[in-house]
């Protein structure tokens, strides 16, 4: 198993704080984006994501502005 970089560490970091700070679980994200729980858990553990699931996930929640 690879370790993650740095980058997809904060990117990972990134939108777990958007969805804090929406006040929006993991469950609620999977009903809004049509994913399943268990994937949007296991893309945000490992930091593994495109940029077009993080605007989506971004844009289901009403975010914005990012806070970087």
């Amino acid at each position: 198993m690879t370790e993650q970089t740095e980058w997809e560490t904060k990117a990972a970091n990134i939108l777990k704080a958007e969805l804090k700070r929406a006040g929006v679980t993991y469950a609620q994200l999977a009903e809004r984006i049509g994913d399943k729980e268990v994937n949007i858990r296991n893309k945000l553990s490992r930091g593994k994501f495109t940029a077009a699931f993080m605007l989506q996930c971004l844009e289901a929640v009403g975010a914005r502005d990012l806070r970087l």
